[in-house]
């Protein structure tokens, strides 16, 4: 698992470009209540910045996968991060939810646009054998930036108020931009870009090839993907609402609630991750989604604060567990001219359709409140919404692991004959571990 120099500091920065894109993300989702009670609106219609949000990556998952694709991983990177600090910026001098609306769209082509960028940088510099636990460390990114983000709102917001939480959080993205000016193109992509150029096709033609040869793995890949951020933003971006508005607990509790799911967010990543390189990537999903759905009761339903807290524990180690294998799997199962196209665009059409999860859980729990008033109001049952929603998701996730193909160990680089021929080896050799139900073809 030893890494060289240029292998580590190259992934560092990949780490910490997902790590900004959630910190800044996530300032939404913990300031939804301070957010709503700024602009006098419903939580509900604050979190229609979040499906504006999630809804418009496909759209930055495109631009910048098929510009890194053909012109190299580094300066996109730059630009994409320099850009969102800015619309990070912008968003803390919103005066009303349209113009915050506004910004958090464009934010969204700008998201859309990192994780392939990070993802492709990260995977195709990695040992192979060392693939699992470094993307089950890198998806992490994610849950890192959402625990900073929570401890920089826990420090700032009761303090300074939301929009400072804006403006000071764009500082890791600036560390991560200098540092990015020093990465250096991987091999994968200077071999894969000669090869281009050795048939100069041209890109449009060569990705409409793609599509007709992999069409059923590109449907496979979207439809999973969908599943798995229906399960992440389903079980992350209402639960502080959830323990603030439903439950009642402080600003405080809410924060130690998501401290402490991302800690087990990140202790599941690294595991499961790990532990993929043994049970493969398909099978590692699969036993996340069945004892995940074992804990939704325990997430959602006590009324004690440490009970909780244990509850949000094991469902984010059970939801980034099974996250963790995504970066290494979807590099695996991409077509090896659209490394950074391919699992981007198929990651945010996958958000695109989940894209209204917070939003579904807001507004059918504020439609289908408590019996019980609090202070005279109708009090929203969001825990109830956000239960059912992630049992019947952990269920399809199930379905759709089972049905995958498993690519585990697949080479990147070296001349095409020896790539062929490795790959063609751990296909055999992964044979007895597929569970055959229909896996998309090659």
């Amino acid at each position: 698992m030893q890494l060289t120099p240029r292998q580590a500091f190259t992934f560092t920065v990949a780490f910490l470009g997902w790590m900004v894109d959630a910190i800044d993300f996530f300032c939404v989702t913990l300031t939804t209540t301070e957010l709503a009670e700024s602009f006098n609106k419903d939580p509900s219609q604050v979190t229609s910045a979040i499906t504006v949000t999630l809804m418009l990556r496909p759209i930055g998952a495109l631009i910048f996968g098929v510009i890194s694709d053909r012109f190299g991983r580094r300066i996109p990177l730059m630009v994409n991060l320099f850009l969102f600090t800015v619309i990070e910026v912008a968003s803390g001098f919103s005066q009303n939810l349209s113009t915050f609306i506004g910004l958090r769209a464009v934010y969204g082509i700008l998201m859309g646009g990192e994780w392939g960028l990070g993802n492709s940088l990260a995977m195709e510099v990695l040992p192979v054998k060392s693939r699992g636990i470094f993307s089950g460390i890198l998806q992490e990114g994610y849950a890192v930036g959402n625990l900073i983000a929570a401890m920089l709102y826990y420090a700032i917001v009761p303090h300074l108020g939301w929009r400072a939480l804006y403006w000071i959080s764009i500082i890791p993205a600036v560390i991560t931009i200098v540092l990015a000016f020093f990465l250096k193109e991987s091999n994968v992509w200077q071999q894969t870009r000669q090869r281009q150029r050795d048939n100069p096709r041209r890109f449009h033609k060569t990705f409409i090839d793609m599509l007709k040869k992999h069409w059923l793995r590109s449907i496979y890949a979207i439809i999973l993907m969908a599943g798995m951020n229906f399960l992440s933003h389903g079980s992350q971006d209402l639960y502080p609402t959830f323990l603030k508005k439903q439950l009642g607990f402080t600003p405080k509790q809410a924060t130690i609630g998501t401290v402490v799911g991302n800690i087990g967010a990140v202790v599941g990543g690294m595991f499961f991750g790990y532990i993929s390189e043994y049970l493969g990537r398909r099978r590692t999903i699969a036993i996340c989604a069945i004892i995940g759905a074992c804990f939704i009761p325990l997430w959602i339903l006590p009324k004690s604060f440490g009970l909780l807290l244990v509850g949000a524990f094991f469902m984010q180690v059970f939801v980034q567990g099974a996250w963790g294998v995504i970066p290494a799997y979807l590099s695996e199962i991409s077509p090896a001219d659209f490394r950074a196209t391919f699992p981007g665009l198929a990651y945010q059409l996958g958000n695109l359709i989940a894209a209204s999860a917070s939003q579904i859980e807001a507004t059918m729990g504020e439609k289908n409140p408590l019996p019980e008033l609090r202070d005279g109001k109708t009090v929203p049952d969001y825990g109830r919404v956000q239960g059912i929603l992630i049992g019947s998701i952990y269920s399809c996730v199930l379905v759709l692991a089972l049905l995958g193909k498993e690519e585990k160990g697949k080479v990147f680089a070296m001349d095409s004959k020896h790539v062929d021929s490795c790959n063609a080896s751990i296909n055999e050799q992964m044979q007895p571990l597929e569970l055959h139900a229909g896996a998309p073809p090659k």
